[in-house]
């Protein structure tokens, strides 16, 4: 617990100061509790305490987790009379969508070739006539 508190400190405001938008992104997915938000989120807009609910967790410990993905630029809060509402801001998770896919072309490119070498493996091995196992020398009566 004490490692999560200081994590996320850490990305409340030491991140906040970096320049890379793609690592914000990266640090604030990190958290299971975090990524299950934004899979609320990704339903619709909720209230604070909706999105609370379904954890064991204090209401500050909830809203440290929605200032990191906030700072994150993944979600946005508004307060509508007295009502905090959240809301999925998309975009940042498209720019680590689009980074994450050149490495999946990478690995499928290097999976697909490596597919291609057992085959013709396998095919060359198969086509080569078997040989004979080495004849015993008969024994002279």
């Amino acid at each position: 617990m004490a490692l999560d508190c200081r994590l996320t400190k850490w990305l409340i405001d030491g991140m906040a100061n970096t320049e890379d938008p793609l690592s914000i992104t990266f640090a604030a997915l990190a958290d299971p509790t975090r990524r299950a938000i934004l899979t609320r989120l990704a339903r619709g807009e909720a209230t604070v305490g909706e999105l609370g609910e379904p954890f064991e967790m204090s209401a500050p410990a909830i809203s440290k987790h929605l200032r990191v993905l906030e700072g994150a630029g993944l979600i946005a809060r508004e307060v509508d009379a007295r009502w905090r509402i959240c809301r999925l801001r998309p975009e940042p998770m498209h720019d680590a969508h689009d980074w994450l896919e050149a490495y999946r072309r990478h690995w499928e490119g290097n999976l697909d070739r490596l597919v291609e070498f057992v085959e013709r493996t396998h095919r060359a091995k198969a086509a080569k006539p078997a040989r004979s196992a080495p004849r015993a020398p008969r024994k002279k009566p």
